[in-house]
């Protein structure tokens, strides 16, 4: 499976895993505002945006080795792996499964332990709905609780445009994703064995992964770094651009040396 990309800058490559049921477009802001620094990279997860589905299993694992296979195509051995809410989730399944090719880790808006069985019910619920009755249940149960009060109240091209996305995307991938999602293990083993910086992000009005969640990644990395981004909710990286890209930059400069050149 080969996943559809875009990409921009040169330098230290940062992989940017985007947020269900979105594709790599939410990561516009990220392409335009930290390509001087670095080489972003954003991928279409299977079934998104221009990348296909394809016929295997639902689950983050195989998600993890999409974007695995991708670096090789790129010519890449080691990159910073990021990833917002689903994002996320392959991100810490990338770090499970290719921990060697991990320069430092992004987690923005998502959340290491699993989904309780309530939470896997729903998605579940939603599978079906999607596949049945189309689009129209991500637009009832699922966009409302992306963005924060702040944005619905003062953001409305953000809000457009986040439902315009949300309506593009494929029934049969919004399904797959959910059941990924669902079966996803516990990942706080895996961040507690991480050897590389770590960087989580969080909107201050985030419901879905909140800022307790977030604390609790930090706290399982010794060094890993929290950012609280005011006035956002789930989708940060959407909702406050800006602020989103500075704290990321910060961290890479610090952490990573900036513009450094890939090792490998």
């Amino acid at each position: 499976m080969q996943l559809y990309s875009r990409s921009a800058g040169t330098g230290l490559p940062v992989v940017l895993l985007h947020a269900f049921p979105l594709s790599s477009a939410m990561w516009l802001a990220q392409r335009e505002g930290l390509s001087s620094l670095c080489r972003v990279i954003t991928p279409d997860l299977r079934g998104f945006g221009g990348s296909r589905l394809g016929d295997d299993e639902p689950s983050v694992d195989l998600m993890a080795d999409d974007v695995a296979r991708l670096l090789d195509a790129e010519g890449i051995d080691r990159a910073v792996i990021g990833g917002l809410s689903m994002g996320g989730y392959v991100t810490m399944a990338f770090c499970r499964r290719h921990p060697d090719r991990v320069q430092g880790v992004l987690l923005a808006d998502t959340k290491a332990g699993p989904d309780p069985q309530p939470a896997r019910d729903n998605r579940e619920r939603i599978a079906q709905a999607v596949l049945s009755q189309g689009a129209e249940v991500l637009l009832t149960d699922v966009l409302p609780a992306l963005i924060g009060p702040t944005t619905k109240e003062r953001r409305a091209m953000v809000l457009g445009r986040v439902k315009g996305l949300v309506q593009s995307a494929p029934p049969g991938a919004v399904a797959w994703a959910q059941r990924a999602m669902a079966a996803r293990p516990d990942s706080f083993e895996t961040l507690a064995g991480l050897k590389v910086p770590l960087l989580v992000v969080v909107g201050e009005e985030d419901e879905l992964a909140t800022p307790a969640d977030a604390e609790a990644m930090a706290r399982a990395v010794p060094d890993g770094r929290l950012e609280i981004i005011p006035k956002a909710g789930h989708l940060s990286a959407v909702e406050q651009p800006e602020a989103f890209n500075a704290a990321v930059a910060e961290w890479l400069r610090t952490e990573l040396g900036g513009a450094a050149p890939p090792r490998g």
